[in-house]
C-alpha cells in the first residue's frame, strides 16, 4: 500500500483550480521519471478537481492497466484535497486523511486568503509529515478512527476515470491538448502507455 501524493487545491467560482500546496512520494520511480510523474499527478489532481462538484467526495480509478486511485474531497467553499494512492490503499482512511489535511490548512490559512494565494505557495509543514506518516493506512487507522466524520465516507462515490471525463473526451486527447503539461510529462505518458508499465497515473 502506497500513498504517492497529497495536494491541497482551491476551486474558484469560475471553476478554475490551482494547487496551493503539494507533497509527493516518488521514491519508487526512477530518478529521471520523477519529474514527468510529478507533473502528471499534478495535472490529474487539477483535472479531477475541476470535474468534481462542490461538497463532493469520490475516489476515481485510473485505467485498468494502472494501479492507482485518485481520492478527492471538494468542500462547499472551494477548498479541495487530493490523495493519490495505489488501489490497495484503504479508501476510508484516504478520505478521513483528506478531511484532516483540509482542517489543518484552514487553521493555517484563513479562507479569505485562498483566492489570492499564488500557485504552490502554501508552506504548511505538516503536509509533508502527514504524507510520510500515513504511508501505511493500517498504522494510521487507529488514529483516524477518532475523526468525527469517519462515518460520512459512506457517501463517497467510486467511479471510473472515464465517467469523470466529458462525453466523447479521451484522456489521450486531454493530455495532448494540455499546455499545462511539460514535454517530459507527455513523453513519459506516451512511453508508459506503450509499455503498459504501472508507474504512471493514466
Amino acid at each position: 500500500m502506497k500513498l504517492l501524493a497529497l495536494l491541497i487545491l482551491h476551486k474558484d467560482d469560475d471553476n478554475k483550480v490551482k494547487i496551493l500546496q503539494d507533497e509527493y512520494n516518488l521514491d519508487s520511480f526512477g530518478y529521471f521519471q520523477r519529474r514527468g510523474v510529478q507533473s502528471l499527478l499534478a495535472f490529474s489532481a487539477k483535472t479531477i478537481t475541476e470535474r468534481t462538484a462542490l461538497n463532493t467526495r469520490q475516489s476515481v480509478e485510473t485505467e485498468e492497466n494502472v494501479n492507482a486511485i485518485v481520492h478527492v474531497n471538494v468542500r462547499h467553499n472551494g477548498l479541495a484535497s487530493i490523495a493519490i494512492s495505489d488501489s490497495e490503499y484503504t479508501q476510508r482512511v484516504a478520505h478521513t486523511l483528506l478531511s484532516k489535511v483540509m482542517d489543518d490548512f484552514t487553521d493555517t490559512y484563513r479562507p479569505a486568503l485562498w483566492a489570492q494565494m499564488p500557485e504552490k505557495t502554501g508552506k504548511m509543514a505538516s503536509l509533508g509529515e502527514t504524507l510520510k506518516k500515513y504511508q501505511n493506512p493500517r498504522e494510521a487507522d487507529p488514529l483516524m478512527r477518532l475523526q468525527k466524520d469517519l462515518d460520512d465516507t459512506k457517501d463517497i462515490l467510486r467511479t471510473a476515470l472515464v465517467n469523470v471525463l466529458e462525453r466523447g473526451e479521451k484522456i489521450d486527447d486531454l493530455v495532448e491538448r494540455s499546455d499545462k503539461l511539460s514535454f517530459e510529462a507527455k513523453l513519459f505518458y506516451k512511453t508508459a502507455k506503450k509499455t503498459n508499465q504501472c508507474c504512471t497515473l493514466f
